[in-house]
């Protein structure tokens, strides 16, 4: 009896032990509020014009969502994406193949996911913020609206486009 009841435990012992590595430290909701957003993406300007195409995917133990951006002129950008459990808030690093760098920091309401950028200064002397807007729309489809906003008021639309899945 003894030796079926520690050969039973041995048995036992690798599922006991891979039930407590499967948890997941990035699967609450909060987590899991820019999912909508992960997949390949035909997008297009307004005019109906293709703008590039866009891959999103879920990394590290879905605690990253990575973006990898090609646009039509030849731009390409990379952004990573995550939920700060210290903040509350989603941040977003984004950097292309021009140099430029943006970080945005928000969070999801309703079927928006709204993350903006701390005040800046352009040449000018003029302060400025970044409002990147991505709306989940009925048929499946993404608007990512990136607006500049001076006083809180839209003064440019830096970019505009409409993702469809790619099949």
């Amino acid at each position: 009896m003894k030796n079926i009841l520690f050969f039973s435990l041995f048995l036992l012992a690798p599922i006991l032990v891979n039930s407590q590595s499967e948890v997941c430290n990035c699967c609450s909701e909060s987590h899991k509020a820019f999912d909508f957003w992960i997949g390949k993406w035909r997008v297009v300007n307004p005019n109906g014009s293709m703008a590039g195409s866009n891959t999103i995917e879920k990394i590290q133990d879905n605690c990253l969502l990575l973006e990898n951006w090609v646009g039509t002129s030849g731009n390409t950008g990379t952004s990573m994406n995550y939920y700060n459990l210290s903040t509350k808030q989603w941040e977003q690093l984004w950097v292309d193949n021009t140099g430029s760098l943006i970080k945005l920091k928000g969070n999801r309401s309703g079927n928006q996911m709204i993350l903006s950028s701390d005040t800046f200064t352009r040449s000018d002397g003029t302060e400025y913020v970044n409002r990147i807007t991505w709306t989940l729309n009925d048929d499946g489809t993404v608007r990512q609206l990136w607006e500049l906003l001076e006083n809180d008021k839209v003064v440019n639309v830096a970019f505009d486009g409409l993702y469809s899945k790619m099949e």
